[in-house]
C-alpha cells in the first residue's frame, strides 16, 4: 500500500451526502491516523470486514509515554499528572498535592510523516485529601498538506489540526473508592488555511463537539501499597460532530467504555512490580455494509446510521460488536521509586484493523521531576509493516508541593 501526502489530506475532510467517494476517503484516512488500518487487511478475505471507525480519532492515541510502555494500558495504574486522560477518579488518591505532565509525539514517523505529532499537558490539584480537581489539553497537528479535489484540482495547502480540551472533578467517597467526572470540548478544523479558490471548501468549517467523561475506582491496597486496583471508565460520551451546517452529515465521536485492573506485588522497600490489564470497548455502531452483489451501500442505509441519536447508538454498539473490544497488558517494575521499566502488549481484533504490538519504556524521578519515554517495537514487513513501528513518547511529570496533607502509603 502507498500512502500519498497529497491524497492523505483530502481523505480528512468528511463529506457525506453529496459525495459518497469522500466519505470512503474519510474513513480511509481515519484507519491511518489510529493505527486502525492494518495493512495485512490487503489480502483478500473471504468475509467482508466492517471496520468501525469515528471523528476525530486522534482521541484514541494513548497521550502519555508512561502507558505507551505499557501497551496503553491505564485505567488502574498508580495515579500520577496524567491520570485523567484515562481515569479521573484516580486523581484524589496521588501522592502529591499538584502534578503536571507534558508528552510529545511524533505519530507515523515509519510512513514518512515527519510534521505529524501529538501534544498533551496535563496538571492536577488537590483541594484537600479528598477532592481534586484537573484540566487536560490535547494537540493534535496533520502538518502542512496540499489540498485537491476528485479531479486533481489544487484546492490550496492548509495545516489541519485538532484539539481537546477537558475539565475534571473527583472526589474520594472512602479510603477505598473513587468518583471522576470530565467535561470536554472538542474542535476539529480539517481545513484550517487552506485557499477556496475554486469555492469548494468554503461551506465546510471546524467541527465542534462536547463529551463528558464518568469514572470509578475501586483501591484495596495494603499500608506498603500492595494489592489490588480496579477502574470503569465511560469517555467521550457527547454531541457528534459536523463540519457543514448540514444537520444530517454529522459523524460519531469515540464513545468507550474500559474496564481495568492493575496488581501490585512489594518485594521490599526497594523493589516492586505491578501487573495490569485494560479491555476498552467502543460505542459507535458499526456503518452499513454494501447490499448482496454490490459495492455500494444504499442512501437509505446511510441516512438511517446517521440519524439514530448519540444515546441509542452508544447502545446499538453491543449488537454483535465485541470485536470492537481491544486489550492492554502491561507490566512495571520500580526501584526505590526512581527507576522504572516498562513492557506492554497491545491487541486489537483483525476485523478491525488488526493493531498488534509490543512496547517498552522506562521512568526516572529526581526529586520533583520526572521522565518517562516510551517507544513501539516494530513488527511485520511490507505491506503488513505496522504503521506504528517506532513510535516514540517523551513525557515530563513533575510532582509539587510533596505528599498532600493527609494522605498515607496507599495513596501512591
Amino acid at each position: 500500500m502507498i500512502f500519498r501526502r497529497h491524497s492523505l489530506i483530502l481523505q480528512s475532510v468528511p463529506f457525506k451526502a453529496k459525495l459518497n467517494y469522500m466519505k470512503r476517503l474519510f474513513f480511509r484516512l481515519t484507519a491511518i491516523l489510529c493505527g486502525l488500518s492494518s495493512f495485512s487487511l490487503v489480502n483478500a478475505q473471504t468475509n467482508p470486514i466492517n471496520v468501525v471507525t469515528t471523528a476525530v480519532p486522534f482521541l484514541r492515541i494513548s497521550p502519555d509515554a508512561r502507558a505507551g510502555g505499557l501497551g496503553e494500558e491505564g485505567i488502574a495504574t498508580s495515579p500520577d499528572a496524567n491520570a485523567g486522560f484515562y481515569n479521573q477518579s484516580k486523581t484524589p488518591f496521588n501522592q502529591y498535592k499538584t502534578g503536571i505532565g507534558l508528552t510529545y509525539t511524533p505519530w507515523l514517523q515509519d510512513l514518512g510523516l515527519n510534521d505529524v505529532y501529538l501534544l498533551a499537558a496535563s496538571g492536577y490539584h488537590k483541594i484537600n485529601d479528598n477532592e481534586a480537581v484537573t484540566a487536560d489539553l490535547r494537540y493534535f497537528s496533520l502538518g502542512s498538506i496540499q489540498f485537491s479535489d476528485y479531479n486533481g484540482n489544487n484546492w490550496g495547502e492548509g495545516r489541519p489540526r485538532e484539539f481537546a480540551f477537558d475539565l475534571g472533578y473527583s472526589r474520594k467517597l472512602s479510603d477505598k473508592l473513587g468518583i471522576g467526572l470530565a467535561l470536554r470540548y472538542i474542535n476539529s478544523n480539517l481545513t484550517l488555511g487552506a485557499a477556496a479558490a475554486s469555492g469548494s471548501i468554503s461551506a465546510y468549517k471546524a467541527g465542534e463537539a462536547f463529551a463528558a467523561d464518568v469514572s470509578l475506582t475501586y483501591k484495596n491496597v495494603k499500608a506498603n501499597s500492595e494489592g489490588w486496583t480496579f477502574g470503569f471508565v465511560l469517555s467521550n460520551l457527547g454531541s457528534k460532530i459536523g463540519y457543514t451546517n448540514d444537520a444530517t452529515q454529522k459523524e460519531y465521536i469515540p464513545a468507550n467504555m474500559g474496564l481495568g485492573g492493575n496488581y501490585t506485588k512489594v518485594f521490599d522497600e526497594q523493589n516492586k512490580i505491578s501487573f495490569g490489564l485494560d479491555l476498552n470497548k467502543l460505542l459507535v455502531p458499526a456503518p452499513p455494509v454494501p447490499a448482496s452483489g454490490t459495492d455500494t451501500v444504499s442512501t437509505e442505509a446511510l441516512q438511517q446510521y446517521y440519524s439514530q441519536s448519540v444515546v441509542s447508538s452508544w447502545f446499538k454498539s453491543f449488537n454483535g460488536q465485541w470485536n470492537t473490544v481491544n486489550a492492554s497488558i502491561g507490566a512495571e517494575y520500580t526501584y526505590m521509586d526512581q527507576f522504572s521499566f516498562r513492557l506492554g502488549y497491545f491487541y486489537e481484533s483483525q476485523d478491525q484493523g488488526g493493531r498488534q504490538y509490543f512496547t517498552m519504556g522506562i521512568g526516572l524521578k529526581y526529586n520533583i521531576l520526572g521522565l518517562n519515554f516510551s517507544y513501539l517495537i516494530p513488527s511485520g514487513s511490507g505491506i503488513t509493516r505496522n504503521p506504528l513501528s517506532n513510535t516514540i513518547r517523551f513525557g515530563l511529570v513533575f510532582d509539587l508541593d510533596g505528599p498532600a496533607v493527609g494522605t498515607t502509603s496507599t495513596d501512591q
